[in-house]
């Protein structure tokens, strides 16, 4: 386990970047709980974090809007998770952008949705930009703050192993059920 710190320690700034790139939420948290051990610096993992999720939206965007024939065509297998995000865009409007950096499933198919569209691309850099910031803060901070919480719960569940990857795929059945059902309305 030790070992495993030290790595984290030493490419944890990285791994936090790439994974920002598509997402970055379970990459911030872990942060954030490390950042609460004295491993990791927090406002460190809050601006790569920050840094990678900004450019990986706005990445997004640019690719789609370079490709929107192929893009269509990749879609294809997607067309209900798109348009569940066009919807979106209709109803919340410009808070969407600041949403679907917290909902999973639909946070890299906003920036594809709008490239789609003829949405102002300086309007949502800004927007994206104010969004990432909020998110990367609102993430990392509740996370240290709950870092002991956490550290807590997985010394108790050294005692009972088969507790944590049960409540985990609980989650992820939960979270999977709760977008296909939003999905299929």
């Amino acid at each position: 386990m030790e070992e495993i710190l030290n790595n984290l320690t030493t490419y944890g700034y990285i791994i936090l970047f790439f994974y920002s790139l598509g997402g970055g939420f379970f990459a911030l948290a872990a942060a954030g709980v490390l950042a609460s051990m004295g491993k990791i610096d927090l406002a460190t993992s809050i601006a790569v974090a920050f840094i990678g999720n900004f450019i990986g939206d706005q990445a997004l965007l640019l690719f789609t809007r370079a490709n929107r024939h192929q893009m269509l065509e990749y879609l294809k297998k997607h067309r209900r998770k798109l348009a569940y995000s066009h919807l979106l865009m209709k109803k919340y409007g410009t808070w969407v952008i600041f949403l679907q950096k917290y909902i999973y499933g639909v946070k890299t198919l906003v920036p594809i949705a709008i490239g789609l569209t003829r949405y102002d691309a300086v309007k949502f850099g800004i927007l994206n930009f104010l969004a990432a910031a909020v998110w990367a803060v609102t993430i990392g901070s509740v996370s240290y703050l709950g870092g002991k919480t956490v550290l807590s719960m997985l010394d108790r569940a050294k005692e009972n192993p088969w507790v944590l990857p049960l409540i985990g795929g609980a989650i992820i059945v939960s979270i999977a059920f709760l977008i296909t059902r939003a999905v299929r309305k």
